[in-house]
């Protein structure tokens, strides 16, 4: 196959949907010689940070001269973004040549009377294979969903599994209780391999630990709250970690001290890295479309908040870095995530807010979404006004909207709201209602900022 041939074979896949499981990911690998068992894998799980926790991992490793493979999803800006070695990306040809490998394991399974692998199980033995061809020294696994039953939790001896923020996603699959998530999450935990997580919420902390224990597995928790942060802005987080000295990261927003925690804690106490390489290796790291500034005058963000406790995350980076400014937003979201709970966390700092439609099947339509922010907006702004009565057409008030941060937003005056029929018109319409010393921000789906970044940049 060539490249077209093997994007239009993996287009064709994907159509059958998900399965979660790990019966049909064994088969195809078995066809394809188990050389799985043959990497030198961090696994990695968790609900929120993955991705930068990884990139940590990744820029640190290589740092300290090994060839590291990346496997992670979805892609931002680039579909051979998913798998990476040493930074770069998989090739059109690599990808042809290694789909067309797993193609053909695929077709002796069907031939043999199973089920075609989905597309999932199809990318991660890509990865698998890929990585063991190119011949890395570690493979940095991220999870596609939940844990227990993903595609990549075959594999039987992690060098160590690291779980990141676990919260409340995919409850549809994974449970309605962070207990339930939690568990599906620890699912990664393997017999006597070591694994590291950040201090979570008690029930997820407790079902971590459970787990741990019932595997006979090391359990290291980063406590961020060892550290002492001694200067946050927008370019750059310095903090103290004790025994390695003055952490320094580009990676910004409130959240990244706690991934950074969690991957030096893997870096220093399971891999024994040295101290001035981690601390190189960290400050190299970088991380595109999370809290990502593309732009000046106005400053433009972009970011991957897309579900409740991200979104609760990035709207503590906005009081944070801009207090008292009213944030132009640009919204889009899937319909299958909590976007009700993604809006009552970031509408409070809201100072305009354009809705657009992500080039997705599971994408709310821009219109839907308008109407749902228009009555949160209506809402908090008779409460803010000192109005009891509830908002024309809102119904309840929004769920958590008692907790929701509006004593600490700004609303100086009643948000713009209107939905967008393109990513350019979101784009050009947040450009003339901010003023140059004004801030847009870009979050919700990962989906959609590829193209918001390409017009932003262009404009």
């Amino acid at each position: 196959m060539n490249y077209e041939q093997a994007r239009a074979y993996a287009v064709n896949v994907s159509r059958s949907g998900s399965i979660l499981g790990l019966d049909s990911i064994e088969n195809l690998m078995h066809e394809l010689g188990d050389i799985q068992e043959q990497l030198k894998i961090i696994h990695i799980a968790g609900t929120n940070g993955k991705g930068s926790t990884g990139a940590y991992l990744e820029r640190v490793l290589i740092e300290a001269g090994y060839r590291v493979g990346r496997y992670s999803s979805p892609a931002v800006f680039d579909p051979m973004e998913v798998w990476r070695i040493n930074l770069q990306s998989m090739s059109h040809e690599e990808y042809a040549d290694i789909m067309e490998q797993v193609k053909c394991a695929c077709d002796r399974m069907v031939e043999k009377g199973m089920e075609h692998p989905t597309i999932f199980e199809v990318e991660t033995a890509m990865a698998f294979l890929y990585f063991y061809q190119k011949k890395c020294d570690y493979v940095l696994l991220e999870v596609g969903m939940g844990g227990r039953t993903d595609a990549t939790n075959l594999i039987r001896k992690p060098v160590c599994s690291v779980i990141t923020s676990v919260s409340m996603d995919h409850m549809q699959f994974l449970g309605n209780t962070l207990t339930e998530i939690a568990q599906a999450k620890a699912g990664i935990i393997k017999k006597d391999c070591p694994v590291v997580t950040i201090m979570q919420k008690a029930e997820a902390m407790e079902a971590i630990k459970a787990e741990a224990e019932k595997q006979h597995a090391r359990l290291s928790v980063a406590d961020v709250s060892k550290v002492s942060v001694e200067n946050d802005t927008l370019s750059e987080i310095k903090f103290g970690y004790p025994g390695l000295g003055t952490v320094k990261t580009r990676l910004t927003g409130t959240y990244q001290v706690e991934n950074c925690c969690l991957a030096v804690t893997v870096l220093k106490d399971v891999l024994g890295i040295a101290d001035q390489t981690i601390l190189d290796g960290i400050q190299n790291t970088v991380w595109p479309g999370r809290f990502e500034v593309i732009g000046e005058q106005p400053l433009f963000i972009i970011d991957g908040a897309h579900n409740e406790d991200a979104a609760l995350q990035l709207s503590a980076s906005v009081e944070k870095y801009f207090t008292n400014i009213p944030i132009t937003y640009i919204i889009g979201v899937l319909a299958d995530k909590e976007h009700k709970k993604v809006l009552e966390a970031m509408l409070p700092y809201a100072g305009a807010v354009f809705t657009v439609t992500p080039d997705n099947p599971r994408a709310m339509r821009a219109e839907e979404l308008a109407s749902e922010a228009e009555k949160i907006v209506d809402y908090l702004w008779k409460e803010k006004a000192g109005r009891p009565e509830k908002a024309q057409g809102a119904g309840n008030s929004p769920q958590g909207a008692e907790n929701s941060p509006q004593g600490a937003g700004v609303m100086g005056s009643l948000p713009k709201v209107r939905a967008c029929s393109s990513m350019k018109e979101a784009v050009q319409l947040a450009l003339e209602h901010t003023k140059k010393d004004g801030v847009i921000l870009a979050f919700g789906s990962l989906s959609y900022l590829k193209e918001i970044k390409q017009i932003a940049q262009v404009d």
